[in-house]
């Protein structure tokens, strides 16, 4: 087992520590200096962006206010001069894959600066700060029950918000127009469980002709479950027999409790395993990260799938997955295409490759807000987005 990680400062003469927690797997910084309501946002914002950890003893709220104006410096800042690079020349075009680069550079730095405003926690998980809210119930949902060896923590005031902002997505939920009409249609993510908030592709999964294999009982399979949406769709849509694997714990969890909620956790199996279940179904669903890039933190496993692995083990093990006449439905958006990280060939010599053939594709435009933002910095390449479900089937 690994050790617990510490935090160390000095604090009225005394040297102190405290347990460190991050949910990005950063490690505890090696400068830290206290901060309280007289710091102003200048000399926080230098002193993180120089690699100095803020730890926060003044009044709660005011630590809100001061991330926003730290946050408000770095967006004013820049990309190249962060960077120390020379001014490109005028009206020079920017390749998307580089523009993707700078994005993501960009957004690492952000996190890694706004990340060293940190906030105390009691042994308890209190917050031992003025008008603090009780976080107590966040912070259990994310890090789990407390334990006899837990001691005071200290995490970043942009982890905590994170925490707390998924809390209440959790107790609200999110309304899936796939699941039908009525009140019972809310999938509710936990902490660290990618929200399914792109309705596009579950309206694809709800009503893409289910293929006529006349398996009994028909059966799916639901790779990488997440949330357990999909399966929840499918089972919505009377496939009896589902088994949803995923192979985190925190997703397994979240996908019970919503299979649980909407009344088809009879008709689901869950299986915490990487990709496949054993045996054959005649639909196997799978919605992998879109993007071949390397996730910085762990919810971002979500969104980029490094060296493609999630996509290449699903294509890899389909056929011997699939009753004769079933179907693959791969759930892919082209983003990476028009970032120019994958090309449209590779992905279907990957299909023949894995003896693939394609039956059919169903195409749905993205709805969310940065597909019609001229302001995003991959604005193009959104704004020319298409997400497929894949319809592949054993090579004969």
């Amino acid at each position: 087992m690994h050790p617990t990680p510490t935090i160390h400062w000095t604090e009225s003469g005394q040297s102190c520590c405290a347990q460190w927690r991050s949910e990005r797997g950063a490690p505890a910084p090696k400068r830290v200096v206290l901060a309280n309501d007289t710091t102003t946002a200048d000399d926080a914002y230098h002193l993180a962006c120089a690699g100095t950890a803020l730890l926060w003893r003044g009044d709660f709220q005011n630590a809100r206010q001061l991330l926003l104006a730290m946050a408000r410096r770095i967006d004013k800042t820049p990309a190249r001069k962060k960077r120390g690079q020379t001014k490109p020349a005028a009206n020079a075009p920017v390749a998307p894959a580089e523009a993707f680069n700078q994005h993501r550079l960009a957004q690492s730095q952000r996190a890694r600066v706004l990340g060293m405003l940190l906030i105390p926690f009691d042994a308890d998980r209190h917050i031992p700060l003025r008008r603090a809210p009780d976080t107590r119930l966040a912070c259990a949902e994310a890090w789990g029950p407390m334990v006899d060896t837990d001691g005071p923590s200290v995490a970043s005031l942009r982890d905590l918000l994170g925490m707390t902002s998924a809390h209440e997505w959790r107790k609200k939920g999110v309304e899936i127009r796939a699941l039908g009409a009525g009140p019972n249609n809310r999938i509710h993510p936990h902490y660290g469980v990618f929200s399914p908030v792109r309705g596009e592709y579950l309206d694809l999964v709800a009503s893409a002709p289910l293929p006529p294999t006349g398996q009994t009982p028909y059966t799916s399979f639901d790779i990488g479950t997440g949330t357990g949406v999909l399966a929840a769709v499918l089972a919505r849509r009377g496939v009896a027999g589902i088994t949803a694997t995923d192979q985190e714990p925190r997703a397994i969890a979240c996908a019970q409790a919503n299979l649980a909620l909407l009344g088809v956790e009879r008709q689901v199996q869950l299986c915490q395993v990487d990709l496949f279940p054993p045996g054959r179904a005649s639909v196997v669903v799978c919605n992998p990260p879109w993007l071949p890039a390397r996730p910085s933190a762990p919810i971002e496993h979500a969104v980029y799938d490094e060296g493609s692995r999630m996509l290449l083990g699903f294509l890899g093990g389909l056929a011997e997955h699939l009753v004769p006449g079933g179907e693959g439905w791969l759930i892919l958006s082209d983003l990476a295409e028009h970032l120019g990280l994958r090309s449209r060939d590779q992905l279907l010599e990957t299909f023949a490759r894995n003896g693939l053939t394609v039956r059919g594709r169903m195409n749905a435009k993205p709805l969310h807000p940065k597909a019609t933002d001229p302001a995003d910095p991959l604005h193009a390449a959104r704004a020319a987005e298409v997400t497929s479900l894949w319809r592949l089937a054993a090579a004969t």
